[in-house]
């Protein structure tokens, strides 16, 4: 590595969280850009070189760009902690940190994410549908982690890191976080990871 990674995100994104958790947690130098979407800096033609669907996060390493977080975790640590626990080789391990990738894209998108996408940002996705989804979600984690200390092998993982930033801050998005302990115990180890960095945090709502 030459230069820092370059990270193009908007800071109230859990999506752009999660990238920038994993590159704390793997040490690597790492320049953040925010882009003022607002008055359509993702839409520039300089950017879409960078991400074609002028979707955030977006990074540049060096010349080569990618877009799409979970994309953007199995890069780093291919690139950079090949062989390490983030990362496992076993087919069956690999198999389950794959699942809760697609937990991250499919059902924390839909529930907890969703919910918060309407109360920070506004958007118009059916809040209390995502609030029912999110503690579905929730309760089968509860489950999933009873006696389980993270989510996919006996080590923390990508599939925590993909995870944590929208389960965290649920509470934002209106989806009480209270009923569910293994998960907040969960959080909190992931918390406890050397050189964590969170997400600043939004005003919490009335919870519905």
């Amino acid at each position: 590595m030459t230069n820092p990674i370059k990270l193009y995100r908007n800071p109230k994104s859990g999506h752009c969280h999660r990238v920038e958790l994993m590159l704390a947690l793997l040490g690597l130098p790492y320049e953040i850009i925010d882009l003022d979407m607002a008055n359509g800096a993702h839409k520039a033609p300089e950017f879409l070189k960078i991400s074609p669907f002028g979707l955030v996060p977006a990074i540049d390493d060096n010349g080569y760009a990618m877009a799409d977080s979970n994309a953007i975790l199995v890069y780093l640590v291919q690139t950079y902690a090949k062989g390490s626990d983030w990362m496992p080789a076993e087919a069956k391990d690999a198999a389950e940190v794959q699942r809760w990738l697609t937990v991250a894209a499919d059902n924390i998108y839909a529930g907890p994410c969703a919910a918060r996408l309407v109360k920070v940002f506004g958007t118009s996705h059916d809040h209390a549908a995502a609030v029912s989804k999110a503690h579905d979600l929730f309760a089968m984690m509860e489950t999933h982690l009873e006696g389980r200390t993270w989510l996919a092998t006996d080590t923390a993982t990508i599939a925590d890191v993909a995870g944590y930033s929208y389960i965290a801050h649920a509470p934002e998005g209106g989806v009480d976080l209270a009923p569910y302990p293994n998960v907040r115990s969960w959080l909190a180890r992931i918390e406890a990871l050397p050189k964590f960095v969170g997400m600043a945090r939004s005003a919490i709502p009335e919870l519905v």
